[in-house]
């Protein structure tokens, strides 16, 4: 195998970092609001290019019927 140049500890120490603020529960949660309000945008435009309006119709009324409305 060919010899590389190791990797500097600072470059392991920045990964390390942002690898534990990502899994950390002292990061912080998210309020529920803000999270659906980033999910909002994603899935409209999701629905619109992929024509899923009337298949979440569907699955609505579907549910609507089981649950007896």
């Amino acid at each position: 195998m060919a010899h590389t140049t190791p990797r500097t500890t600072a470059f392991r120490s920045t990964w390390a970092r942002r690898a534990v603020s990502f899994n950390s529960p002292a990061s912080g949660r998210r309020h529920p609001l803000v999270a659906t309000a980033m999910v909002l945008p994603l899935a409209a435009l999701l629905v619109v290019v992929f024509g899923g309006w009337d298949a979440m119709v569907t699955q609505a009324s579907s549910v609507g019927v089981m649950l007896g409305r």
